[in-house]
């Protein structure tokens, strides 16, 4: 006895049995936990220190200009000669002017005996008034070119404004100086001062008379290059780059060691004083275009993201303003697919010491 069976019948109670095979041993797949290791902020009481480079150079340099044009009959100071305050550095013929001068003199003289003269006759009622007048305006004009002619006089013997260093001779005596020509400079060496610029967040610790370290490469060789020279901040200047977010500092070497000179290079460190800071490790900030933010992981173990305003770098660790608590424990690893308000498992807790 033969039995048959079509095919389409044979197909379906296939795929039935597949069904009730799969029904009878079901398989669960639990989620993969998402791992990250946490530190926790701290306050640590530290100070910053910072090295920037700059250049040194006077505390205050003048150029000498001339007033007057004429030939030069004195230049006695040349490039490294130390000047007095009022001592003469430079004098120009003044022959021209004095004969001048004396022209003016010999006016005014005249002027002042028509004066006399016409004051008796208006005394006496044989003149005007309107005489007296004139010649009192003329006699007037005769001083006042006396005062001019002496003053341009003056300006023909230059003195030193202050006690310097000539660092530029710029002319020869027998040369003819022309109006405003610069013919020398002075430099006041005594203080000699650089200028650096740092970050606004820095610039808020410090204040003007903080001693700084100071090292001049070429002023010193071997070991004794290590020794550091000591200055102190004499300014802070009080605008702020809007670009750069970064201000001037002026600081100031007084007394100036034996070989220091301007124009030398100089590296400066300046170091705040220690103040106690909430800091967290650099890896552990996230940036997005709003703000830099951190993960926290809260009591559930659930990883929360939080806005933070930033200060300073220190090392591998960031200060932090705004934002945190200490004792708060930050992601530092397993940020992949990490997302706000998930599940996470704790595998390691790593230490945010600092020995600065």
């Amino acid at each position: 006895m033969k039995f048959t069976v079509k095919t389409p019948l044979l197909v379906l109670l296939l795929i039935t049995l597949a069904a009730c095979e799969r029904e009878s041993s079901p398989t669960t797949t639990q989620p993969r936990p998402h791992l990250v290791e946490v530190v926790e902020a701290q306050r640590i009481d530290l100070s910053v220190r910072r090295e920037r480079t700059g250049t040194l150079r006077a505390i205050q340099e003048i150029q000498i200009f001339t007033q007057e044009e004429g030939q030069i009959t004195e230049l006695p100071f040349f490039e490294g000669d130390r000047v007095k305050r009022g001592e003469v550095i430079a004098k120009l013929d003044d022959r021209l002017l004095r004969a001048q001068l004396n022209r003016a003199l010999a006016l005014q003289k005249k002027s002042e005996t028509d004066l006399n003269r016409i004051r008796d006759l208006v005394e006496r009622r044989l003149t005007t008034a309107a005489e007296l007048t004139q010649i009192e305006t003329d006699l007037a004009i005769a001083q006042a070119d006396v005062a001019a002619l002496e003053t341009r006089l003056g300006f023909l013997t230059l003195r030193s404004p202050i006690d310097g260093v000539v660092t530029e001779r710029r002319s020869e005596p027998g040369n003819i100086a022309d109006r405003y020509a610069h013919i020398m400079t002075l430099a006041d060496q005594q203080t000699l001062i650089t200028e650096v610029r740092l970050s606004e967040l820095l610039l808020n610790h410090l204040s003007v008379g903080d001693t700084v370290e100071l090292y001049i490469d070429a002023l010193r060789t071997g070991s004794a290059a290590q020794t550091p020279l000591y200055g102190e901040i004499s300014r802070i200047y009080p605008d702020i780059d809007p670009m750069t977010r970064t201000g001037t500092v002026e600081i100031a070497l007084h007394p100036v060691p034996l070989g220091a000179r301007a124009g030398q290079f100089v590296r400066v460190i300046l170091q705040t004083q220690r103040s106690e800071r909430l800091l967290i490790p650099f890896i552990a900030l996230r940036r997005s275009t709003a703000h830099p933010y951190v993960f926290i992981i809260d009591d559930d173990n659930r990883a929360q993201t939080r806005a933070v305003q930033t200060g300073l770098e220190i090392g591998d660790q960031i200060e932090i303003l705004e934002g945190l608590e200490p004792g708060e424990r930050l992601v530092i690893r397993g940020f992949t697919n990490l997302r706000d308000n998930q599940q996470v498992t704790i595998v390691g807790s790593a230490s945010n010491g600092s020995n600065r």
